[in-house]
């Protein structure tokens, strides 16, 4: 009788221990990611023209849970979603962009290749514009030290 309650208690064990690992494989971290969003009066020359340059960019700090950091970080982004306080601060973004979004992504190599659906070709416009929107997205993918270059699909995305 001892025998089988060793037996058993040892089962239950192992399944609680099962169970533990199962859920801690599950849970999402949470990560401080940065969103690089624009600014206009930090990106001007000496005769205030914009320049329509990384310059302008600054970063708004965020926490997410995800399995998948750099997808959602994107994804993220690319909601536009600015808060009160930061738009006070002189930041905007065109984010986001009817019928844009981000099908998939594939780190190979620090090559960070992004996928996105542009029905509506919102991407298109002034080399000013489309300038801006791609540093946006290729300055906050390349926050994480895994990712050097970034590239987009199809090609046509952010053409003047």
């Amino acid at each position: 009788m001892n025998r089988k309650i060793g037996w058993v208690v040892l089962l239950v064990v192992v399944i609680g221990v099962a169970l533990y690992f199962v859920w801690q494989t599950g849970r999402a971290e949470e990560t401080e990611i940065k969103l690089y969003y624009y600014n206009p009066e930090l990106d001007k020359d000496e005769a205030g023209n914009i320049m329509c340059s990384e310059k302008g960019l600054v970063p708004v700090v965020r926490t997410l849970s995800s399995k998948n950091v750099i997808e959602d970080t994107i994804a993220l982004l690319i909601k536009g979603e600015l808060t009160e306080e930061e738009r006070k601060e002189g930041l905007t973004t065109e984010y986001p962009l009817e019928g844009f979004n981000l099908v998939k992504t594939e780190l190979k190599d620090g090559v960070l290749t992004l996928t996105f659906e542009d029905p509506n070709n919102k991407t298109s416009g002034g080399s000013c514009r489309v300038n801006i929107l791609w540093s946006q997205i290729a300055k906050t993918a390349k926050q994480f030290p895994q990712v050097q270059e970034v590239r987009f699909l199809p090609e046509e995305l952010f053409q003047p």
